[in-house]
């Protein structure tokens, strides 16, 4: 399978690192701000980024989602504002991140920093059936933490 991936900035794939897979067994790619300065984001604050590239996903079968990176979300409280990032397969405009950032302390993005990770999956569009019951399972209705510690 191939994702089509448009350049938006001439920067891609030289001052700013082109999407790409970390190692061989990376299930995402990372994408960089493409950014003409450094962005900070203050405590408790938002910022959508750039990436400088749009994509094409081969058909309505696949969904591109966004992750943060784990090393931002754990070592300096840097997530995704909207938590996953979905991009459709008819979306066609520039992939920004909206990055969040939960820390105590400002946090500065510098052009060509890796911000987040996109991965392709295959998507399963279910016809929604209203039924007046539901099947029993041992769990039933049992919630949150209901499972165990």
């Amino acid at each position: 399978m191939e994702l089509k991936i448009k350049a938006l900035d001439r920067r891609i794939g030289n001052e700013i690192p082109a999407p790409r897979y970390a190692t061989p067994g990376a299930a995402a790619m990372d994408l960089c701000a493409c950014l003409d300065e450094p962005v900070t984001i203050p405590a408790g604050e938002r910022a959508l980024i750039p990436t400088g590239i749009a994509i094409a996903l081969p058909s309505k079968d696949y969904v591109a989602l966004m992750f943060v990176r784990s090393g931002l979300g754990i070592k300096k409280g840097i997530c995704l504002s909207n938590g996953v990032g979905v991009i459709d397969s008819d979306y066609r405009g520039e992939v920004r991140v909206g990055l969040c950032n939960n820390s105590a302390e400002d946090y500065t993005v510098m052009p060509g920093d890796r911000i987040s990770q996109l991965m392709v999956v295959p998507v399963m569009c279910p016809v929604p059936v209203f039924v007046d019951e539901l099947d029993e399972t041992e769990r039933g209705e049992g919630g949150f933490g209901s499972t165990g510690r």
